[in-house]
């Protein structure tokens, strides 16, 4: 920051504190503006992002014990000390020089001035105390987030899908809740906002993070909301037609309709059975799988050679051969 802006700039006025104000109340003040002004809270709205950087900016000062206290000398200098040059008039310098020459006739120390504007001799004005930030909001000054903190659990995968709320650990030991909203996905993580670690600086805190893994069903496997499962049918359920039950994720089942001639793969869709988040509900989709015998008895063999015998004569793979050749 220039060494004119520190003349131009009231930093208590922009927070609306007075110049007595103690360093808890100033953070107070300072996270309350910090909270309504904030640009993720406002999007798109130039104003709001322009009065974070001021309070931002401010904040970044008066926090500092250093930096207070020479903010409040040089305001104190009044705002005619300022640093330009015009006419050959030396007026603004004089002011500044007499504040280290306390008017006595001594000669200014030109190190203690310019070692206010300078660290280690480096830079310019604004280049050491004056103008260093803390972090901050996109290069705007002010307090530093506080870290993140990563938790890992695993649940089974009907409490995935319903939701539930369930207990975890923190990395001091201490135990803290967290609502599992109903259809959360294998791999999806879920942000606890400002329980992570404390800023260094009066900041927000961070966020913890928990990331969540699922355990396989033995039965049903998800694909978005939908549900998948493979049923079984035996060889005369689907020639002939059927009415079959099928199982449902925690609830009661349904009955489908198997059609006469229903192939081996077809899918029967349940509307609405498969899994329900705050966007919608999924399907059950059910895959209909021929299920072949693995022994047969003396009257059942018969049954089926005598079946062979008048069935028709059409090869099945006559089309798959045609294509594989040609």
């Amino acid at each position: 920051m220039a060494s004119q802006d520190w003349f131009d700039k009231d930093f208590y006025k922009t927070l609306g504190v007075s110049k007595e104000v103690s360093d808890a109340d100033l953070k107070k003040t300072y996270r309350k503006l910090a909270r309504k002004y904030h640009p993720d809270a406002n999007p798109g709205d130039a104003a709001a992002e322009a009065k974070f950087k001021e309070i931002s900016e401010a904040y970044s000062v008066l926090s500092d014990p250093e930096q207070r206290t020479e903010y409040d000398e040089i305001r104190a200098m009044g705002s005619g000390a300022r640093f330009t040059a015009g006419s050959g008039s030396t007026g603004g310098f004089e002011d500044v020089f007499s504040r280290f020459g306390q008017g006595r006739g001594q000669e200014p120390d030109f190190d203690d001035i310019f070692s206010m504007f300078t660290q280690g001799g480096g830079g310019g004005f604004g280049s050491g105390r004056f103008g260093q930030t803390s972090g901050g909001f996109r290069g705007y000054g002010g307090p530093q987030r506080g870290a993140d903190v990563t938790a890992r659990t695993t649940l089974d995968f009907i409490t995935a899908a319903k939701g539930e709320t369930i207990t975890l650990q923190a990395e001091d030991g201490k135990p803290f809740k967290v609502k599992i909203p109903a259809g959360v996905a294998d791999g999806q993580k879920i942000k606890l906002r400002g329980r992570g670690r404390p800023s260094p600086d009066g900041g927000e805190n961070g966020d913890i993070v928990v990331q969540i893994a699922v355990r396989p069903h033995p039965v049903f496997t998800r694909e978005g909301r939908n549900l998948r499962l493979v049923v079984p049918v035996t060889f005369t359920e689907a020639a002939l037609g059927a009415t079959i039950e099928v199982p449902t994720l925690g609830g009661d089942p349904v009955r489908l309709r198997v059609a006469p001639g229903t192939p081996s793969g077809r899918v029967l869709r349940v509307k609405g059975r498969g899994i329900t988040t705050s966007k919608g509900s999924g399907d059950l989709l059910a895959e209909l799988q021929v299920a072949v015998p693995s022994h047969l008895d003396e009257k059942a063999r018969e049954a089926l050679e005598h079946f062979a015998a008048v069935e028709s004569k059409e090869n099945p793979r006559a089309d798959l051969m045609s294509k594989a050749r040609g």
